[in-house]
Parts: C-alpha cells; sequence; structure tokens
C-alpha cells in the first residue's frame, strides 16, 4: 500500500498529526453542540476524530514496534 517504504519517523510524526487532528474534530463537535455546526454535524465529527484517533494509535504502534527489530 505504500507505508512499506515511509521511514519509521514519519510515521511517528503522522501519528502525532493525526492525533492533534482528533482533537480538533471534537473541539469542534463540541462547538457544533453549542449550536453552530461547522461544515459537519457534530456526531461527524466524532467520527472523524475517531477514527484519526485509531488510525493514529495504529501508525504509531506500528512504527516503535519497527524501530526496535
Amino acid at each position: 500500500m505504500g507505508g512499506e517504504n515511509m521511514r519509521n519517523k514519519d510515521k511517528l510524526a503522522l501519528a502525532k498529526v493525526l492525533i492533534y487532528f482528533s482533537i480538533v474534530c471534537v473541539i469542534l463537535a463540541f462547538i457544533g453542540a453549542l449550536g453552530s455546526d461547522l461544515w459537519l454535524a457534530s456526531t461527524q465529527w466524532m467520527l472523524v476524530g475517531l477514527t484519526a484517533a485509531i488510525w493514529g494509535v495504529f501508525v504509531m504502534i506500528e512504527a516503535e514496534f519497527r524501530m526496535k527489530k
């Protein structure tokens, strides 16, 4: 899928970006819950944030596993 060619340091950076993006999504969901949705509904922001967090954790675990080899 192309991820095999990424360096482990790049994967760790990508994982951090995905986790920070998930935090931004939660903030946007909170803002939407207060009454002013931005592009997506609050539940959709939560789903996007959850997906980004899961991928971020997955990439981080995979990068750390490969660094130990």
